[in-house]
């Protein structure tokens, strides 16, 4: 890559990061940023712990965004001066060092562009996921477990917490369902995408004649409600059964009682918890996804009530959203995006961010949210 390379192509991050800027508005969020701070410093903040910690995180929270789009923007003008001695110098290492630099820019600089396109109301929040085996036996349950394992590698590979609630395992192999939580800000923006029927085709390793298997998963994603969403939930609306956690077994968690299945009586859903030692931590957790799928069913319903106003009763996300196919040829693909890589391992090991990147996209060129 010539300088003159380098140089058009550090002009058009450059470009890009200054919308970025435009967007976020870094001067309005350092504004906020005080006003939290002030607020931090009052000595009877914690008096009020619920209040506490909301200001406390939303003010880590702006900080870190400030922060991110500040180190963006010295990396850009490092980069310029970087680009302009390696020049005058002739230096060929230094020239290396700035595209090795230029590129890892680059990819910084698009992930951070994809957070601005996450506008919809609950798109800043965490992520609740739920995934479940469909059609295909023991295939279907074992792909469950790999879809698992791949987005919670996911969110390792970025440091973003997890916590798993619910694990239903299948009698041979791999699990009927799960739920877990990525408790992060925009988790819920970013895996929304995901939303849908993953297919995968392989030799399945539980059939003794090597024949090839077509199997299917289900992935729903559900934002983590907060106290502002009011969802009220009478005593009278549920039922609450305990039971013994299951397990592979030798587990601690297997031996008392403490795992919880919530009934919504009103709305038939069912939600369930064992991932606590104690039956009210578990509860505590099965009302928080509980209240998290009716927030989805109510906006869900809002949405629906729209298109039927707009005379569109169509869904143009579908259901099939991608295929992992590892025979007779290796591809993984999204069926809306048509954003495909050779390397199923490396994204049933978490290397998701391209999938996402371009669902995000698609999203918001069909007028999502």
């Amino acid at each position: 890559m010539t300088v003159a390379d380098l140089q058009a192509d550090l002009a058009a991050l450059d470009r890009t990061l200054g919308s970025i800027e435009a967007v976020l508005d870094p001067a309005s969020k350092q504004g906020e940023i005080a006003e939290l701070a002030a607020q931090v410093a009052v000595p009877d903040l914690w008096d009020d712990q619920d209040h506490a910690q909301e200001v406390t995180s939303k003010l880590s929270r702006l900080q870190a965004e400030v922060d991110r789009l500040l180190a963006l923007r010295r990396r850009v003008d490092d980069l310029s001066i970087m680009i302009e001695l390696a020049e005058e110098e002739a230096d060929a290492g230094a020239m290396d060092e700035a595209q090795r630099e230029l590129k890892a820019l680059g990819g910084d600089i698009e992930a951070l562009e994809i957070r601005t396109l996450l506008s919809g109301e609950y798109d800043q929040r965490d992520a609740l996921v739920t995934i479940r085996s469909e059609a295909g036996g023991v295939d279907a349950a074992d792909f469950a477990a790999m879809l698992l394992r791949m987005y919670l590698r996911w969110a390792e590979r970025h440091g973003y917490p997890t916590e798993v609630y619910d694990v239903s395992y299948a009698e041979e192999a791999g699990i009927k369902s799960a739920t877990f939580a990525v408790k992060e800000p925009f988790a819920y923006g970013l895996l929304s995408v995901e939303q849908g029927t993953h297919r995968l085709v392989r030799i399945s390793p539980f059939d003794n004649q090597g024949r090839r298997q077509t199997s299917f998963a289900g992935v729903d994603v559900l934002p983590v409600t907060e106290d502002t969403d009011h969802i009220d939930i009478p005593e009278a609306d549920i039922r609450v059964d305990v039971f013994r956690s299951s397990g592979p077994g030798g587990q601690s968690v297997n031996t008392t009682d403490s795992a919880v299945r919530i009934t919504h009586l009103p709305s038939g859903l069912v939600v369930s918890c064992q991932n606590e030692k104690s039956q009210l931590q578990n509860k505590a957790a099965a009302l928080r996804v509980l209240q998290s799928r009716l927030l989805e069913r109510a906006r869900a319903e809002k949405e629906a009530e729209m298109r039927e106003l707009k005379g569109d009763g169509g869904n143009s996300w579908g259901s099939q959203m991608r295929s992992y196919v590892l025979h007779p040829y290796q591809m993984v693909k999204d069926l809306r995006t048509n954003h495909e890589v050779g390397n199923p391992d490396s994204v049933f090991d978490g290397d998701l961010d391209g999938f996402i990147d371009a669902g995000v996209r698609w999203r918001r060129q069909q007028g999502g949210r």
